[in-house]
């Protein structure tokens, strides 16, 4: 057996299409259809960007210096996550010194839900972003219940937001969200209970997979509900890694991004030994990627 094999073995049989293997039902119409994993299509050049947690050690220490660096491998653009002490205002002025524009910025569901949704959409506003994303849901929520609730909130902030000119709000995914909790996916609670134009997601392909979910199928079965991606590879023994060097079929995946909505490619990496050897790895395969 191997290692694509074992591993979505061990991880749920929903991975085998992300993982390279049988294919799901979005992937059979594609093939029916003539499509192919590997075609002409690239990402466009201005949708490559990364996702700033990647390189949360080096913005710790020089932010603009980092920001220049990312722009000079040929990243476009940025997820912010994190200021490091640092004003929206002055993130907003290093990013356009660095030649990059922030696309979106992480924002806690406490705030999206509460009463500091205003200043996070006027931050977003300063830094040039589209969209506000709440990055996780807190623990107590994660039920049916806890998840319904959420998608009450995350309609009235996506409301909120496109009012004040932005895009949807959009929910950011990890591998618990995909949970079978008694007989729902928690995650089909956000994406079916949730109107269309005010929220969105930012779909974590590793943790998609992690969790059994076929991300194709998703593109597929919800056209334009994800607009921006975290493009995080997987390594055979299930960790973190570049993209391009682990396991995770992003040709396939990509197959099914128009009709997912896709805008945004943003790499990310959880726990990089080198961040920039990291930046410059998962661009390069991103920029020469054809699917």
């Amino acid at each position: 057996m191997g290692r694509r094999a074992l591993l979505a073995a061990a991880l749920g049989a929903g991975t085998a299409a992300a993982l390279g293997g049988a294919a799901g039902p979005a992937a059979a119409a594609d093939t029916a259809a003539g499509g192919g994993c590997h075609g002409k299509r690239r990402i466009p050049p201005g949708g490559i960007g990364m996702h700033l947690y990647t390189m949360r050690r080096p913005l710790a220490t020089d932010f603009a210096g980092t920001l220049r660096q990312l722009s000079d491998i040929g990243y476009a653009t940025v997820g912010v996550s994190g200021r490091h002490g640092h004003s929206a205002r002055e993130i907003r002025g290093m990013i356009d010194d660095a030649g990059l524009e922030a696309v979106l910025e992480h924002v806690g569901y406490g705030t999206v839900a509460g009463s500091g949704l205003p200043q996070a959409i006027e931050d977003v506003h300063t830094l040039g972003g589209k969209w506000v994303v709440v990055p996780s849901l807190p623990g107590g929520m994660h039920s049916p219940a806890g998840f319904r609730e959420a998608a009450r909130a995350l309609n009235e902030a996506g409301r909120a937001c496109r009012d004040a000119g932005l895009q949807q709000v959009l929910f950011h995914n990890h591998g618990g969200d995909h949970d079978t909790v008694d007989g729902e996916v928690l995650f089909d609670i956000l994406v079916n209970e949730t109107d269309p134009h005010l929220v969105g997601f930012e779909f974590d392909l590793y943790w998609a997979v992690r969790g059994g979910a076929d991300p194709l199928t998703y593109f597929r079965r919800h056209p334009g509900r994800f607009p921006a991606l975290h493009v995080k590879d997987m390594a055979p023994n299930g960790d973190f890694a570049d993209v391009g060097s682990g396991v995770l079929d992003f040709a396939e995946m990509f197959q099914g991004a128009k009709s997912g909505g896709v805008r945004q490619w943003l790499v990310e990496h959880d726990n990089p030994s080198d961040p920039f050897a990291t930046a410059r790895n998962s661009y390069e395969h991103l920029e020469a990627l054809r699917y």
